[in-house]
């Protein structure tokens, strides 16, 4: 009897050796495991959150405007109310509103010159939200060079260790070494996937809303011949 408690004590001995280990770990574990690129990456991917976060916002801002309102700018210019319509326009924080603005200032001028200051107001207002998209399509592109990049440096370490190893070779020193190595590729894809993402949208808003600012730059044009028309008939009764 004491024969068999021996022998089942020495085969549970056994076959909690021959049993792998479950290894955890957390994700913070993981980015330590990464090394200092890591850090850039992280640092990266705060830049990028916070490019994608405040154009989100500047584009929603900037895309709020009453459907109704060039029908009342047109109203307002057709009574002669101009000081009215600039009024009216300078109640939205709108690109589009900043653009008709700028026009109203420039009426009884050639419209030439009102179409070409309307032009730069619009310019100048695509530019503001543009900026800052150049760094994300940047960290959209460098994210994951820099993850290989890590990648790389970590297999060059894991088989530096083997052949340091010698005879002493052991799989558990290369798998562990590539593992360690793989996680920089992973962080890198993981924030080159969010600024890609990102930049493709917000260029997608950012060009719905030059559509919108092109559309109302046409119907403000349109109402300056009428304008021009009341005005010229007026002088010619005086």
């Amino acid at each position: 009897m004491l024969t068999n408690l021996l022998q089942s004590g020495l085969d549970s001995t056994v076959e909690a050796a021959v049993q792998p280990q479950e290894m955890t770990m957390s994700l913070f574990d993981l980015f330590l495991k990464g090394g200092a690129l890591m850090w850039v990456l992280l640092a990266l991917s705060i830049i990028a959150i916070y490019i994608l976060g405040k154009k989100w916002w500047m584009i929603r801002k900037a895309g709020k405007i009453d459907k109704d309102f060039m029908r009342e700018i047109h109203s307002l210019l057709h009574d002669g109310k101009i000081k009215s319509a600039a009024g009216l326009c300078s109640q939205y924080d709108s690109p589009v509103a900043r653009m008709v603005e700028k026009g109203i200032e420039r009426i009884g001028r050639p419209l030439g010159d009102i179409q070409t200051a309307i032009e730069n107001t619009g310019n100048i207002e695509v530019a503001r939200l543009e900026r800052g998209l150049p760094t994300l399509a940047t960290i959209a592109g460098g994210a994951p060079m820099i993850g290989f990049l890590g990648t790389v440096i970590g297999m060059v370490q894991a088989f530096f260790n083997m052949a340091s190893a010698g005879n002493n070779i052991d799989i558990t020193l290369l798998s562990g070494g590539i593992y360690i190595a793989m996680i920089t590729t992973v962080g890198g894809l993981i924030v080159g996937i969010i600024a890609y993402f990102g930049y493709n949208y917000l260029t997608s808003q950012i060009s719905d809303l030059v559509f919108r600012m092109e559309s109302a730059t046409i119907d403000f044009m349109d109402m300056l011949p009428e304008e021009d028309n009341k005005t010229e008939e007026s002088t010619d009764k005086q």
